[in-house]
């Protein structure tokens, strides 16, 4: 009886094909609390963190005038993208707000992260909070210490991220670079780029959102705003 062996096939050309380094920046944008921010960049094998933080902006700075808060959050995401230069940026797709007034200001704030990365030609990607528990954590309803543990441990850091709110931005960060990964190894076709059209969508959404909410209750609402303009669909 003959017998076969399998033998592993590599490239065309023979060699072990070598996975592309790639370099993500996430933004968890908020209507009063701090803007979660991070780098994480991966060469396919490996994922670490090369930046994070938040953006606490004081009361005395929001009351300064209306946009200053958006101002502060703009040029943050500007200096952050032309710092670390990130093939991508990566948001929260869904956001759901006790009240109206909190929906608008979420929406005004990921309306900036929106511009921002339009002004620098980068794709913006839209993940749910459950698909980002599930990728980082293997549970869609972890809860934010399961998540700042995984993301320690994930990304090989010593101490867990803190506050929150950055854990939040490096977990959203690796969600994408393990779909990325996933789609280069699978050679699935390219995510179009779409960043072009981000800024102007997010405009046109923005003032879609504010013109449907007027004569809504401002207390006792609940709001989802998935109708905003999701930039690139992952699945």
């Amino acid at each position: 009886m003959e017998r076969r062996r399998l033998v592993a096939v590599s490239g065309n050309d023979g060699r072990k094909q070598i996975p592309a380094f790639l370099r993500v920046l996430w933004v968890d944008p908020a209507a009063a609390g701090p803007t979660g921010y991070g780098v994480v960049e991966s060469d396919g094998l490996i994922s670490r963190m090369v930046h994070y933080g938040a953006l606490f902006i004081t009361a005395k700075r929001r009351k300064e005038s209306s946009g200053a808060a958006l101002q502060d959050v703009h040029a943050l995401l500007s200096r952050l993208i032309e710092e670390y230069k990130p093939d991508a940026v990566a948001v929260e797709a869904v956001f759901a707000a006790l009240n109206v007034r909190t929906a608008l200001r979420l929406a005004e704030v990921r309306g900036v992260v929106l511009l921002a990365a339009a002004q620098h030609n980068i794709v913006v990607h839209s993940y749910s909070p459950r698909e980002v528990k599930s990728s980082v954590a293997g549970y869609g309803h972890a809860d934010k210490r399961q998540v700042q543990e995984m993301v320690r441990a994930l990304l090989t850091m010593e101490e867990i991220p803190e506050p929150s709110d950055a854990a939040d931005a490096l977990a959203v960060a690796l969600c994408h670079l393990q779909a990325e990964q996933t789609r280069r190894r699978f050679s699935l076709p390219p995510v179009a780029k779409q960043a072009g059209r981000a800024g102007s969508a997010a405009i046109a959404g923005l003032g879609a959102v504010t013109t449907s909410l007027k004569g809504a209750a401002t207390r006792g609402t609940y709001l989802n705003l998935s109708s905003l303009p999701r930039i690139v669909p992952t699945r």
